[in-house]
C-alpha cells in the first residue's frame, strides 16, 4: 500500500481500474440480476445475497422546504433497468473486501419498513418486489423507512476494539458512513483510514452471533490526516463510483480507490511560493465533479476528473474584507447553488458554487475556530459547532445574523468533535469530551426563538472516553460512533502523599479511561426478537 501520489496521476478517474485477472483482481461481487432478483436467498456459503438489490439511483431529488424525511439520501428509488455488472468484480482469493463488500445495494431494500414496529422480514425464495410500469419499487414514506426511535437508549450491536489497541494512543477521530450505507471510513492517530463492511447478520437479525468487526481495507498516509470524505455518488455496484478522498500533512490531496486500497490520483496544491501546500478541508460538490479544498484564506477546487496541480483558487480575502483564518470544514446546501465555508477565525461565511463570491458573513458568535458544519436538508438552517466551544448554534439562512437557537454539548479541547442530522432533519446527534451522545429534536425548537437553548431528547454514555465521531446512517436506524483522545499523564500524581494526592485532583481533570474504538448502534424500534449486545448503561 503506497502512500506517495505517484500511482495515479497522469490518469483519470473513472478509467483507472486494473485488468481482472492478477493479483490485484476486484473482490467478489453478485451478477448482475433482472429487475424481479430475489431478495431474500443466501449464497451458497451461506451469507445473505443482500448484494442482489436494485442499483441506487444516481439522481437525488432536492428536498423541498418541510419535505420531512424525504429530503436528503434517504430516497432509494429502485433503477430503471437491471443492475451492470462490474467488469472487474470476479471472484479472486484476494482477502481484501470478503464477499460482504458487494453488500451495497442490498441495504437499500432492507430499509424498507413494513409500517409496523420493525422492518419488512426477509422475503421468501423466489419471492419478489413489486414493481410499477417503470421499474420502480413501492415503498412506504421515508419516516416509516428510516424508523428512528430515541424513546430509548440505542443498542449497541458490536464494534471494532482490537484493531485500534495495537499502538498506544491509537485514538480515533471520526467515522464517516458511506452514501450506499454499505460499509464506514474512519481515521485514527497512526494516520491509517480504514474501511469496514456491515456485519451481514444484522440484515437477517442474527445479532446474538455479531463478531467484531474488523476492516477489509487499511489505507496509510504518510502524515497526520487532516481530513478525508466519501465521493457523493459512490455505489459498491459501480466500481469507477468506489473511491474517497483524503488530505494528510505535507502530502497532496490522494484519491484512494475503496476497492483495492490504492491511490488512485493525487491533486496537488501549490502556494504562491511554488511549494506543495496540505489542505485542511476537503469536501466533494453534491455532483462530484469538483473538489473544494480549503487553505489559509484560500479555496482551491479541483475537477475530480482531472488530477494534478489545476485548480481554481477563490480567496476568502478580498481588498482586506471577507473571511479570515484557515478553512477548517466545508458544506453544501442541497438546494441551491451554495455552499458554507468555516474557519479557525471562529466565523462562517456563504459562497457561491459559480465563481466563489461571497454572499454573507456570518456573525462570530463562537468561543472557538469552527470545526464542523452542516446544512439542513430543506436548506434553511446551518448548523455550526467549534472546538472548545461549548455550543452548536443553527442558524436561519434566510436572516444570516439571527441564531435561531443552540445546542449545549461539553467540548472541552482543540479536538474535531463532529455532529450529524438524521435523513429526515430533525434529529441532530453528537458527542462530547466525556463520552456522551446527546440527541436533540430540531422540531421542537420554536421557529421564531431567538437563541434558546435547546434540551436534548437523549443523552446516553456511548464510550469511555471522548466520543469524537458520530454518524448517521442514509436509511437504516443504525448509529456509527468513534471515541478517544491524546491521554497527557498528570504530573501532580503522587501515591506517598495524600495531601498532594488531594491537591493534585484539584489541580489536574481526573485521568480518563481510554477507550479507543468504533461502535455501531441500533436506534430503531426493538422487535419482538431478542437482540444481541450489550448496552453502555448511562
Amino acid at each position: 500500500m503506497s502512500d506517495s501520489a505517484g500511482g495515479g496521476e497522469s490518469s483519470g478517474v473513472s478509467g483507472s481500474w486494473q485488468d481482472g485477472n492478477g493479483e490485484g483482481d476486484a473482490p467478489h461481487q453478485a451478477p448482475a440480476m433482472p429487475e424481479g432478483d430475489i431478495l431474500g436467498g443466501t449464497s451458497e456459503e451461506g451469507v445473505p445475497s443482500s448484494a442482489k438489490r436494485p442499483r441506487v439511483s444516481e439522481e437525488e431529488p432536492c428536498p423541498e422546504p418541510g419535505a420531512g424525511a424525504d429530503a436528503t439520501h434517504g430516497e432509494r428509488p429502485a433503477q430503471t433497468g437491471p443492475p451492470q455488472e462490474d467488469p472487474a468484480a470476479q471472484e479472486t482469493g484476494q482477502p481484501v473486501h470478503s464477499e460482504e463488500m458487494p453488500l451495497s445495494a442490498g441495504v437499500e431494500e432492507e430499509g424498507h419498513q413494513d409500517g409496523s414496529d420493525g422492518y419488512e422480514a426477509p422475503r421468501e425464495e423466489g419471492e419478489t418486489k413489486p414493481q410499477d410500469h417503470d421499474g420502480s419499487a413501492e415503498s412506504p414514506g421515508e419516516e416509516q423507512r428510516l424508523g428512528l426511535d430515541f424513546s430509548q437508549n440505542p443498542q449497541m450491536l458490536t464494534g471494532s476494539w482490537t484493531e485500534h489497541s495495537n499502538l498506544p494512543e491509537n485514538y480515533l477521530k471520526g467515522c464517516k458512513w458511506a452514501p450506499d450505507g454499505t460499509c464506514i471510513l474512519t481515521n485514527s492517530a497512526d494516520n491509517v483510514l480504514r474501511v469496514y463492511n456491515i456485519p451481514p447478520e444484522i440484515y437477517s437479525y442474527n445479532w446474538d452471533s455479531l463478531p467484531e468487526m474488523s476492516p477489509v481495507l487499511r489505507m496509510a498516509e504518510g502524515d497526520t490526516v487532516y481530513d478525508y470524505c466519501w465521493y457523493p455518488k459512490m455505489s459498491s455496484l459501480d466500481a469507477d463510483t468506489c473511491f474517497l478522498a483524503s488530505s494528510s500533512r505535507d502530502n497532496p490531496v490522494h484519491l484512494w480507490d475503496a476497492f483495492y486500497g490504492e491511490v488512485r490520483a493525487s491533486y496537488r496544491p501549490y502556494n504562491h511560493l511554488d511549494e506543495l501546500t496540505a489542505a485542511h478541508s476537503l469536501c466533494f460538490s453534491p455532483d462530484g465533479t469538483q473538489l473544494y479544498c480549503g487553505f489559509d484564506k484560500t479555496v482551491r477546487v479541483f475537477y475530480t476528473e482531472r488530477p494534478g496541480r489545476d485548480c481554481e483558487e477563490r480567496p476568502t480575502i478580498v481588498k482586506k474584507q471577507g473571511q479570515s483564518g484557515i478553512i477548517s470544514c466545508f458544506g453544501f446546501s442541497p438546494c441551491q447553488s451554495v455552499y458554507a465555508c468555516g474557519s479557525y477565525s471562529r466565523c462562517a461565511g456563504l459562497y457561491s458554487c459559480q465563481d466563489g463570491t461571497l454572499l454573507a458573513l456570518l456573525p462570530t458568535r463562537h468561543h472557538g475556530g469552527l470545526t464542523h458544519l452542516l446544512f439542513s436538508p430543506d436548506g434553511h438552517y446551518l448548523y455550526t459547532g467549534g472546538r472548545k466551544d461549548p455550543e452548536i448554534l443553527c442558524w436561519d439562512l434566510r436572516e444570516p445574523d439571527k441564531v435561531v437557537f443552540s445546542l449545549k454539548r461539553n467540548v472541552a479541547t482543540n479536538q474535531r468533535i463532529y455532529f450529524d442530522l438524521d435523513p429526515s432533519g430533525r434529529y441532530l446527534l453528537s458527542g462530547d469530551t466525556d463520552g456522551m451522545v446527546s440527541v436533540w429534536d430540531t422540531q421542537t425548537a420554536p421557529p421564531d426563538g431567538d437563541e434558546e437553548l435547546l434540551q436534548p431528547q437523549l443523552s446516553f454514555q456511548a464510550h469511555w472516553d471522548c466520543t469524537n465521531g458520530i454518524s448517521v446512517h442514509p436509511f437504516m436506524p443504525l448509529l456509527a460512533t468513534s471515541s478517544g483522545q491524546r491521554q497527557f499523564p498528570s504530573p501532580g500524581e503522587s501515591e506517598g502523599d495524600s495531601a498532594s494526592e488531594g491537591e493534585g485532583a484539584e489541580m489536574w481533570p481526573k485521568k480518563t479511561r481510554q477507550d479507543n474504538a468504533l461502535s455501531l448502534w441500533w436506534a430503531g424500534p426493538l422487535g419482538s426478537q431478542e437482540q444481541g449486545g450489550e448496552e453502555v448503561e448511562t
